[in-house]
């Protein structure tokens, strides 16, 4: 159990028949039994989140059985239970699981259960053909992981694999008629942990043990192959005779789109919806057609761009619309609505790199700052004197209001001060020192 000092070595536990079992005494442990798991209790700690499992699966145990509980004040002390380690250890079996849970003022432990409802022999078949034709699925089962595909699978068999409202039904010794009490509520709570390490427990409560369960899963992948060979034994392409085919020749690349893309804005005005914003959608539309125009025009891999994140979304956006009322909202949106004009310009110049170079920060490696420093040093020189030239990190100030900046995709970046602030002041270079020069050239 992650963030617990327990240990998880099976067991087995034939003490734990019902009350009311009515075998002969010497008849031996039912097959319910010897599937029996038992698991060491859980110390006292403290888990810190929000949720109590640690998995979606494990706090779905959790939900179900806490929308049945008639008083939340016995859900409560329920957890204090388990936090505090009140509970004995568990032992799990089709259909129930069961320990034994202190008060904390009593030597005596209350016999507790949970039963949970197992599934027919047939919803079993249902669920089992479905898992054993995908092999994701048994992958997780072993690495103890339930996806959520596995368990709409069991949907789509007409299994229903996690508890629903009524399938769990408490019991206990204890006095109280709450449902569930204390003892039980605490039980539930600690097997949500349980569920947490291993969801074979869950199919174990259902009514197959992991072993029976891997068995039969094999025996059907066993008859589905059987089946497979019979059906294609006729089928395929010898070896030898798919070598010696010549190759099919690839269609052709299609070539560069090259017609402006379509204004789609003008054509929706007047066309308002209730809570559709016209202006707003035609811009999206104009858009996604802008970019698939770009993708179908690219002829060879440029400059490595940084994935393109929301704040880059809202830029572009707003470069293609700079005098809508929308570009508004989208700097409102972005909580950033003071660093949009900025970051638009980047993007004119040098698209999505250009906008990641406006607050991007790195060391680049020293060689590269050496020769930066020099390069530029040269550069801006007149009459001779050399310019006062400061790098920070990918940054180097020259003089007083000129500034060139390397970007992760290796380009250098002009900027200039204005009113305080660096912008962005031309398209980027191969070479700090043509940066600087358009500069000084402006």
């Amino acid at each position: 159990m992650r963030g617990r000092d327990v240990d998880f070595d099976i067991e087995y536990d034939f003490d734990e028949a019902e009350p009311d079992d009515e075998r002969e005494p010497d008849a031996g442990p039912t097959a319910d039994e010897r599937r029996a798991r038992s698991f060491p209790r859980f110390g006292p700690g403290r888990r810190v989140g929000r949720k109590f499992a640690d998995t979606w699966w494990g706090n779905a145990w959790i939900e179900s059985m806490e929308r049945t509980a008639l008083d939340p004040e016995q859900l409560k002390k329920g957890r204090r239970y388990a936090f505090a380690g009140q509970v004995g250890s568990i032992t799990v079996s089709p259909g129930r699981i069961s320990a034994g849970v202190h008060d904390g003022d009593q030597y005596t432990p209350h016999d507790t259960i949970v039963r949970v409802g197992t599934l027919a022999a047939a919803e079993w078949d249902r669920l089992l053909d479905r898992v054993a034709a995908k092999a994701g699925h048994i992958a997780a089962l072993l690495d103890r992981d339930m996806p959520h595909d596995l368990v709409q699978t069991a949907d789509d068999a007409g299994v229903r694999l996690l508890p629903g409202y009524g399938d769990l039904d408490p019991e206990c010794d204890c006095p109280s008629w709450d449902h569930p009490c204390r003892h039980a509520a605490a039980l539930a709570y600690q097997a949500a942990w349980l569920l947490d390490r291993d969801p074979f427990v869950l199919l174990l409560m259902r009514g197959r043990g992991e072993a029976e369960l891997m068995a039969d899963l094999r025996r059907r992948n066993a008859r589905r192959s059987v089946a497979a060979d019979a059906t294609d034994e006729a089928a395929g392409t010898p070896a030898e005779q798919a070598y010696a085919a010549p190759p099919a020749a690839l269609p052709a690349s299609p070539g560069p789109v090259t017609g402006e893309p379509l204004a789609l804005a003008p054509l929706l005005a007047g066309h308002e919806a209730p809570g559709i914003d016209a202006e707003a959608l035609g811009v999206l539309a104009a858009d996604a057609a802008h970019r698939a125009r770009d993708l179908l025009a690219v002829t060879g891999s440029g400059p490595l761009v940084p994935e393109p994140d929301a704040w880059c979304d809202a830029v572009r956006l707003a470069a293609r619309m700079p005098r809508s009322a929308a570009t508004r909202r989208l700097g409102e949106a972005s909580g950033r609505v003071a660093d949009l004009p900025r970051a638009v310009r980047a993007w004119e110049y040098a698209g999505a790199a250009g906008v990641d170079v406006v607050d991007a920060v790195f060391g680049p490696p020293k060689e590269l700052v050496a020769r930066a420093t020099e390069a530029l040093r040269e550069a801006g020189g007149v009459d001779g004197a050399a310019p006062e030239v400061r790098n920070w990190r990918n940054r180097w100030t020259v003089g007083r209001d000129a500034q060139v900046r390397y970007g992760r995709d290796g380009r250098w970046y002009p900027f200039r001060r204005r009113a305080g602030q660096w912008w962005p002041a031309g398209p980027p270079g191969p070479d700090p020192a043509d940066a600087l020069l358009d500069l000084i050239e402006e």
